[in-house]
């Protein structure tokens, strides 16, 4: 795995075993490995079943995005919508 440093510094610094550590990595990774889009989704959707509207739900997202591991593009919040429903 390319993150062995950081496995073998987790587990020095941390309770985690070597495994478990390789997991908490990986997730973290494909947390922020997540494509603009499906960000986007998830985020509305997670935000949606907590009953926000809309007009506060892309005004989160858009505060959210500059601050992704690899910044997104600026986008309005039309072109969140537009990921939203299309168009």
């Amino acid at each position: 795995m390319p993150y062995d440093d950081l496995i073998a510094h987790l587990t020095r610094t941390t309770m985690l075993g070597p495994g478990e550590a390789a997991r908490v990595v990986a997730d973290v990774l494909a947390y922020f490995g997540e494509p603009v889009e499906a960000y986007v989704r998830r985020r509305h959707a997670e935000l949606k079943s907590r009953g926000l509207a809309n007009d506060e739900i892309f005004k989160r997202i858009a505060a959210e995005l500059p601050t992704r591991r690899v910044a997104a593009p600026e986008l309005s919040l039309r072109q969140l919508r537009r990921i939203i429903y299309g168009g």
